[in-house]
């Protein structure tokens, strides 16, 4: 690992623990809704840092792969809060036995959550969540199964670019993540901390256009 991942490793965990704040705002409510998002952005940001350590470690496919994972939590915690059902949400938080797990499981797929949430959210999230899937969703799923990126990139190697623009397609998910709990929190202060937050670690991001995909 080359010095420049190394350093943008080391201020991505810088990032990470100031975003990781926004873990600790006080919501707006405490209805079961809010909870369940609230858990599932927890998830993601567990997954971001998962993918720093793999790729610290030398575990670029495994890294790579998280990353989708990743995305799911945030699509699914922003889908519970803005569009899933009242019964969803209450098989989800409901008593836990393998017959109700059953069936709370029956949610649906990324792409139906995704349509479900046109109109919901703020215009700009939905659009950061969209910009995301566009570039990165059809790639991502070929590590997660096996296609020709992750054969192609496993057994030739993985370049400095590519390692460094998963980095940073996280940082831009956790980033994410951290605007949706800001605005659970019902008050403003921490929504506008965020771009703030996006300007100081620019150099962990990537930059506002179409990016080539991992």
């Amino acid at each position: 690992m080359n010095d420049e991942l190394k350093n943008l490793l080391w201020r991505s965990i810088e990032l990470e623990l100031r975003l990781l704040r926004f873990m600790q705002l006080n919501r707006a409510d405490q209805t079961d809704r809010t909870t369940s998002s609230r858990i599932m952005c927890g998830i993601g940001f567990e997954h971001a840092e998962s993918v720093k350590m793999l790729i610290a470690g030398g575990n670029f496919t495994s890294a790579i792969s998280l990353l989708r994972l990743q995305y799911e939590a945030l699509v699914r915690g922003i889908w519970l809060h803005y569009a899933a059902t009242d019964t969803v949400i209450a098989r989800l938080m409901g008593e836990f036995n393998h017959e109700k797990a059953n069936r709370a499981d029956r949610l649906p797929l990324m792409a139906q959550m995704v349509q479900e949430l046109e109109g919901k959210p703020p215009a700009g999230d939905m659009k950061r969540l969209l910009q995301f899937k566009e570039y990165s969703w059809k790639p991502l799923s070929s590590y997660v199964y096996g296609g020709i990126h992750v054969l192609h990139r496993h057994s030739k190697g993985y370049l400095p670019a590519l390692l460094h623009q998963a980095v940073k397609a996280s940082n831009d998910v956790s980033i994410m993540l951290a605007l949706h709990l800001a605005r659970l929190s019902g008050k403003e202060k921490p929504v506008l901390l965020v771009p703030l937050l996006e300007q100081k670690f620019a150099d962990c991001l990537l930059e506002r256009r179409p990016q080539a995909s991992v």
